[in-house]
């Protein structure tokens, strides 16, 4: 059976959360890999929305195992709240539900400093969530954070004490606020410890025990290639591996035992937050992507910044993420222009370029290169099959095949699960272990 890896190729909210719900038939499982509650999917099951950010769009189907990695960064609180939720509207989870015993705990101090650190940019704001993500895994990297199973550990007071001081010294300096004492912070985490810890389970040898058992695992990223922590574009990046890497190292699943990718690519551009964005519409074109693709942040409801298909970008995507198979969202946002611009190229510096730059100066200099296509005007909501997708936007779609070298086997024309073309290829027919029949059934 196949295991795969669920991708985004641009800079995140590409779609991959309805994606995942989709492909949910051919798997016997949903890992996610990284990240923490700053990723969010807006997931339409059964008439209704579900809006998740740490738990699994699997989670939504019965009989589904989902599990938490341990390259996650875990708010106990936001998770336990998000599960009250799921409850509260007839989700039922109960030992279908696993959090890795490494993951780090992100604690209501890393939050505190997260915004007490974007405050202090000021306009050189990188636009994170202020969840604390980045700090958790600052504290990961040098070796002072808590893991989930140190929840239960003897001195965790003490380690507490330690890790408090250290932010409580920083948020002094940029004048934020006084944290509570250790012992109300071991309070808080022996309660979080006690309701979590049906779940915990050493999810390597779990997950390495299902695929030797023969089961297949679709592994969910957050955010999107470009947000990457070393292939992004730095520093406006998140701090995580959110390209296909970060499955394994996330997980503790080795490389031999995935057997490829599926990228998700919005049919335009977006991104939340500071940064470069070449291909950026910052007039009433970018006003009506945005509000027509209802382009706000799941998580914050910030206004995403909206442009035109980059496929420089997204041949970078691909550069890094080796898709074997794409699924594009978001196509009929695109049902009423005259004319769709694609950024094919840059121009930087008096050249013409087709690679993306590493470094941040480069891209906020460069100028996007257009291509225009006919736009086709007529609405593509609902349609199931491709021959009935007007001419123009099959050629749309045949151009983006060419420029990533990949093909595109799903297209989503609208926020429901059943709003998809799903057309088969041998790379979607291996990834889905055969299981495509089932995808075409519940879809």
């Amino acid at each position: 059976m196949a295991n795969a890896v669920i991708v985004g190729m641009q800079w995140g909210d590409e779609g991959k959360g309805k994606i995942v719900d989709l492909l949910c038939p051919a798997f016997d499982g949903v890992v996610r890999y990284q990240g923490g509650h700053n990723a969010g999917h807006t997931v339409k099951f059964r008439d209704r929305h579900f809006s998740l950010q740490l738990i699994p769009s699997g989670i939504l189907h019965p009989g589904m195992s989902c599990v938490l990695g341990n390259g996650m960064v875990i708010a106990p609180d936001a998770m336990l709240s998000e599960l009250g939720r799921l409850y509260e509207a007839g989700v039922r989870f109960d030992g279908r539900l696993f959090v890795s015993n490494r993951a780090h705990v992100l604690l209501p101090c890393h939050a505190a400093l997260d915004q007490a650190r974007e405050e202090a940019r000021g306009a050189g704001r990188i636009g994170t969530t202020s969840r604390g993500i980045g700090p958790a895994y600052e504290a990961k990297a040098s070796r002072c954070g808590l893991r989930m199973v140190d929840l239960f550990a003897p001195d965790l007071e003490e380690r507490l004490r330690v890790l408090l001081s250290r932010i409580q010294a920083e948020l002094t300096t940029l004048g934020g606020p006084s944290l509570p004492s250790p012992a109300v912070y071991t309070d808080m985490c022996h309660t979080w410890g006690e309701r979590i810890k049906p779940s915990l389970r050493d999810t390597e040898q779990l997950l390495n025990g299902w695929i030797r058992e023969g089961k297949s695992l679709l592994f969910e990223g957050a955010q999107g290639s470009l947000l990457d922590i070393d292939h992004g574009t730095y520093p406006f990046v998140t701090s995580s591996n959110s390209t296909t890497g970060g499955a394994c190292t996330g997980t503790g699943v080795p490389p031999t035992r995935i057997d490829g990718a599926i990228g998700v690519l919005k049919a335009y551009t977006t991104r939340v937050g500071g940064g470069p964005f070449p291909a950026e519409l910052t007039d009433a074109t970018g006003e009506f992507l945005r509000t027509r693709g209802n382009e706000f942040g799941t998580v914050t409801g910030r206004p995403r910044r909206c442009g035109w298909l980059d496929t420089v970008a997204a041949r970078y995507g691909q550069l890094l993420n080796g898709v074997d198979s794409v699924a594009l969202t978001k196509l009929d946002v695109l049902d009423d222009f005259d004319e769709i611009p694609v950024c094919t190229a840059y121009r930087l510096h008096g050249e013409t370029v087709s690679h993306f730059p590493p470094d941040r100066r480069s891209l906020e200099a460069a100028e996007p290169v257009l291509r225009t296509f006919k736009g086709w005007k007529r609405s593509t909501v609902g349609i199931l099959e491709w021959q009935d997708l007007p001419q123009e936007a099959r050629d749309y779609i045949d151009f983006i095949e060419q420029e990533i070298e990949a093909p595109v086997t799903l297209v989503s024309t609208g926020p429901r699960r059943e709003e998809t073309i799903v057309r088969p290829h041998a790379s979607l027919e291996r990834l889905t272990s055969g299981r495509l029949g089932r995808v075409l059934e519940e879809r």
